[in-house]
């Protein structure tokens, strides 16, 4: 029998409605002959409910507390969940991440998982029980609850499909699949049918939203067969696979974006060994994440450095930065909070030139300046103002030809001269 882990995430069990859906869809899959592990995330807007509470006591909580707040929101899914499986005549039974004994290091709020017990879990698949396991959260070494941080439910799902060597593992969510770009800006955006676990890492870490990034990188770690689908629909909905046919690969598989970017520019500080280690040091040491880098040379010995950060950051940044240009006697520095990324991600990116060509044309025919550029072997990022953000996603789509279902018509559509 084939075993699958499926989860559903917290607008797929808000409601008491809801949960009975989820619950007939478990259990024709289980009449239908699959052995099941369901994840389940607490329902939509439970966890911020409760973390509003822990506010309202403390605006400063305790991490570990917080987390055994935060923790309950799972319980009263899988345990509902449970009871209707219970009242359909299928058996089920629910467990916390504690009791299934997922191991998490101590870093409450983020913890990463570092091994899964599976063995009571095995026990009640092949007692033909369906196992309902709460998403989000572990124990550590100490038997402290901890939890995984955003999307944690999916890296829960993943983890659980990796340790039981599951057939697959399906994320069920409210959309049907991964998307060529956002359908809320581009109408004409295409479910894809494949896309390769490269590629849905690239578009997760810049900003799409379909999966967490670290559940993409345990299903590439354990080459767990990955698929999104709709809790609300039928269909196929995305496979996400190591390769996917060579005939049928795009040149792009899809374009992402992110609103929350911010650049800083110091100018003028000396073109020397060590500098940029004396501002990215400093800025590191303070936990501000960087993402693109540009560096000027002047003729005047000096250089101008720009880089991003995530603009709840930029505060901060900025207020270290300036302490630095203050050391270093740089001439200023300036800043933007409104700045956006939009990137264009493709392993058939390795094989074809011309890619870049086409991005900048796109952006130079609808009058759209290209602030900053970073590029990897499958995507290329570009960093514009914000205002600009659904035009410029639009012409890119349009630019490579991504509402066209054969390869034959990509190629043509991004040709170049």
């Amino acid at each position: 029998m084939p075993l699958i882990v499926e989860k559903y995430g917290g607008s797929s069990v808000g409601t008491s409605e809801r949960i009975r859906a989820v619950a007939d869809r478990v259990a024709a899959s289980h009449r239908a002959g699959d052995d099941l592990v369901v994840v389940l995330s607490a329902m939509a807007g439970e966890t911020n409910r409760l973390l509003e509470l822990a506010r309202d006591i403390d605006p400063e909580a305790d991490a570990r507390e917080t987390d055994v707040l935060i923790s309950t929101g799972e319980q009263v899914t899988i345990a509902l969940l449970s009871m209707a499986l219970h009242k359909l005549d299928v058996p089920a039974r629910s467990y916390t991440g504690g009791q299934v004994r997922i191991l998490t290091d101590n870093v409450h709020g983020k913890a990463r998982i570092l091994d899964i017990d599976a063995d009571m879990v095995r026990t009640d698949i092949e007692q033909r029980n369906v196992v309902v396991v709460a998403g989000f959260q572990g124990v550590d070494r100490e038997g402290n609850i901890t939890t995984l941080g955003r999307g944690g439910s999916d890296t829960t799902a993943v983890a659980m499909a990796a340790a039981l060597k599951a057939d697959e593992c399906r994320i069920y969510t409210d959309v049907d699949g991964v998307y060529t770009a956002d359908p809320r800006i581009v109408p004409e955006a295409r479910r894809l049918e494949q896309i390769t676990v490269e590629e849905m890492l690239e578009l997760s870490s810049l900003g799409a939203k379909v999966l967490e990034t670290r559940s993409v990188e345990f299903a590439g770690k354990y080459k767990v067969p990955l698929r999104v689908l709709s809790s609300f629909e039928s269909g196929k909905g995305t496979l996400i696979t190591y390769e996917v046919n060579k005939m049928e690969q795009p040149l792009i598989a899809g374009i992402a974006y992110n609103r929350d970017e911010a650049k800083l520019t110091i100018r003028g500080v000396p073109d020397q060994p060590g500098v940029a280690s004396t501002i990215f040091g400093q800025i590191s040491d303070a936990h501000v994440n960087v993402d693109m880098i540009i560096q000027n040379v002047a003729q005047d010995g000096t250089t101008d450095l720009t880089f991003t950060v995530n603009r709840s950051e930029y505060p901060r940044a900025r207020s270290i930065l300036e302490k630095i240009s203050a050391e270093l006697k740089a001439r200023e520095v300036v800043g933007d909070d409104q700045l956006a990324k939009i990137s264009i991600v493709g392993v058939g990116m390795r094989s074809h030139a011309g890619i870049a060509s086409t991005m900048f044309e796109a952006m130079a025919t609808e009058g759209i300046n290209i602030e900053l550029i970073s590029t990897s072997e499958i995507k290329i990022s570009i960093g514009v103002a914000d205002r600009y953000v659904e035009l410029a996603v639009r012409a890119l789509h349009k630019a490579f030809g991504l509402e066209v279902e054969t390869h034959e018509e990509i190629l043509d559509a991004t040709a170049v001269d």
